[in-house]
């Protein structure tokens, strides 16, 4: 059910070779480490970005770095200091800084495909963090076109009952729907953003835990077909996978078949809200998404620091 690839001369999803025994194919003799994904984005498509920017307007996709308190999945608070540096100088001293712990980017080195590696088939976390480490990407910046794909918004308009707290997961053809029920086109080198919810959910609760279960993209071979034959560059969600939980082991993970096999990054825990409401407001789904990494050389994650622009 996947649109032709736009005729790049990259094998389509089903002409990749399959990673050993495992259900995913890889792209590891397609793209470079150093990339991934994010060379779909290329000079034409930041082009085709910037012209999605008529309004002047910057919208952050940014949580606090301690918005979860405590935070999720047993990670360290944040600790925070500020420090007198000189007679009349003051300055920020950041402990126990995870850049998992709110609105988060994982790279390429975050995630092993078990016994072969990581994207590139790099058996060591130092190798792989030194080929495919955040240092890369925070050294080209990511700008693309980004499409909020509005998942919560149109269930909520069907009249279809929608917890996020559920585990439902979002099929491709789900995504592909909602798209054209917004009158967005997709194209190549986008990057999808899906809305669920959770976000909004979660922080208005009294849990303090993750919550083990949430609502967010199917982890399917054909998720995985959809994204790559449409030369999708990085999908980014608000909740904290961008895949549903707890998933299904028949299924498989999304993060193994993106990250390691496709080389594809995630975006998780995103703030939507105020972008989707926008959006609704213009009627319009399409802008410029920004993101600059942490400059950590070997990191294998960072901040989103993600804009979108309008």
């Amino acid at each position: 059910m996947s649109a032709p690839g736009p005729g790049d001369g990259v094998p389509r999803y089903d002409d990749l070779p399959r990673l050993g025994e495992l259900d995913i194919r890889h792209s590891w003799d397609v793209l470079s480490p150093e990339e991934g994904t994010l060379a779909f984005a290329d000079a034409e498509a930041v082009r085709s970005a910037a012209r999605s920017v008529s309004l002047g307007e910057t919208i952050p996709l940014n949580l606090p770095i301690d918005a979860f308190d405590p935070p999720l999945f047993g990670r360290p608070r944040v600790e925070h200091r500020i420090v007198e540096a000189g007679r009349n100088e003051v300055e920020d001293v950041l402990g126990s800084l995870n850049p998992q712990a709110s609105s988060q980017l994982d790279g390429l080195a975050h995630v092993r495909a078990r016994e072969h590696g990581f994207f590139g088939g790099y058996q060591t976390v130092r190798e792989a963090s030194e080929r495919a480490g955040m240092h890369h990407w925070a050294r080209r910046g990511i700008a693309a076109r980004g499409v909020l794909l509005d998942v919560e918004a149109s269930r909520r308009r069907a009249g279809r009952p929608h917890d996020p707290f559920l585990g439902e997961a979002f099929s491709p053809e789900e995504l592909l729907s909602v798209a054209k029920e917004q009158g967005v086109e997709l194209r190549p080198g986008d990057a999808w953003l899906v809305r669920t919810g959770w976000v909004r959910a979660r922080l208005a609760s009294a849990s303090g835990d993750g919550g083990g279960a949430w609502n967010g993209l199917l982890a399917s071979e054909d998720m995985a077909r959809t994204l790559w034959d449409r030369r999708v560059c990085l999908v980014g969600s608000d909740n904290p996978a961008v895949e549903n939980a707890p998933g299904d082991r028949r299924v498989g993970s999304l993060h193994r078949r993106l990250i390691p096999a496709l080389g594809m990054p995630l975006m998780e825990l995103l703030e939507l809200e105020t972008l989707a409401r926008r959006c609704a407001e213009l009627g319009r789904w399409d802008f410029q998404l920004v993101s600059v990494p942490l400059p950590v050389r070997g990191g294998v994650s960072s901040p989103s620091n993600a804009m979108a622009l309008l």
